[in-house]
């Protein structure tokens, strides 16, 4: 009785760690699929000055041989604002990835824990998207201002201490949306 115990305790000790090792290989991206849903809202100086429905789609692409997903955005509807785009892998054991637009726009995607971060400029404007998921949720956020600095302070000589020349940037935007997967 107890060689028959003792070998269903360590069949059920090796499953749950065979189960851990396959959810955890599963991660990034394919961790992330489903439809999300729920309302972006966007800040400026004065407070909340819009709310919209927005989801994201992510989602295998079955003819893909390379590892593509669906990463499409939609506000509002997708009569009004649906961007299809695609999360393209490049060196995802290195956390790199893109995001391609589908009309000659490509952008580097970084994959650093919990979060999926793009930083890039566009029409004189600096723009950092994140995407990270929180248990049950996905909080998406972006941060937008000026790419023109504000302030440039430091670049002098503080003792035997050279102090390094920085540049503060402003913000105009913000916007966040806590994303729910639809069941």
């Amino acid at each position: 009785m107890r060689r028959i115990l003792a070998c269903c305790a360590l069949f059920l000790f090796g499953s749950i760690v065979l189960c851990g090792q396959i959810t955890d290989t599963l991660g990034f991206p394919a961790s992330w699929t489903g439809d999300w849903h729920g309302t972006l809202d966007i800040f400026n100086a004065r407070g909340k000055v819009q709310s919209v429905p927005m989801w994201i789609e992510i989602h295998p692409i079955d003819t893909s041989t390379t590892g593509r997903y669906t990463f499409g955005l939609v506000y509002g509807s997708k009569t009004e604002d649906y961007r299809p785009y695609e999360l393209v892998p490049v060196e995802p054991e290195k956390g790199l990835w893109r995001v391609d637009e589908k009309n000659s726009i490509v952008m580097e995607s970084y994959q650093y824990g919990p979060k999926l971060l793009c930083w890039f400029t566009v029409q004189g404007s600096r723009v950092l998207c994140t995407y990270e998921k929180r248990g049950d949720d996905m909080l998406f956020e972006v941060y937008s201002g000026a790419e023109k600095p504000v302030s440039t302070t430091g670049n002098t000589q503080q003792g035997e201490e050279e102090i390094p020349e920085v540049q503060t940037f402003p913000f105009n935007v913000f916007q966040r949306a806590v994303l729910q997967l639809e069941k």
